[in-house]
């Protein structure tokens, strides 16, 4: 696993020092409250997808840049978490089954393909009958 020391709260911490900006001014400019401006740069919140969108365009960066760092930072944290380690340990891995693979059937769902159906079972009419009828009677 990736081991980094980037977290979310010290990227953001970064971004704060860089642009020479404080975390009440950030959260007016982002329209979040100052706290949670705070408990992510603490590492107490995690950036959200709404939030990573409010940083990306504030920052000009793209959103998934933020939810990568969020997403890293959250694949560390478990896989340092022994208990966590050994259930994934015990996961098997999945085998494809050997040989060629079938094609799935392909449904029919427009009325013209479940007429045709049904003019193929015996004793129904389908859109074949229908037209029998009229060329009958003129």
């Amino acid at each position: 696993m990736l081991k980094t020391t980037k977290t979310p709260g010290a990227e953001l911490q970064s971004f704060i020092d860089q642009y020479q900006i404080n975390p009440f001014f950030l959260s007016k400019q982002l329209k979040l409250s100052y706290q949670t401006i705070l408990n992510i740069v603490k590492g107490d919140a995690k950036i959200t997808a709404q939030t990573a969108m409010r940083l990306g365009k504030y920052f000009n960066v793209s959103p998934k840049y933020w939810l990568d760092i969020q997403l890293e930072s959250e694949i560390n944290e478990l896989s340092a978490d022994k208990k966590f380690a050994s259930i994934i340990k015990s996961i098997p891995k999945a085998e494809k089954p050997k040989g060629k693979a079938k094609p799935a059937k392909k449904k029919s769902n427009t009325l013209a393909e479940k007429r045709k159906k049904a003019a193929k079972v015996p004793g129904a009419k389908g859109a074949k009958g229908k037209k029998a009828k009229k060329k009958g009677k003129k």
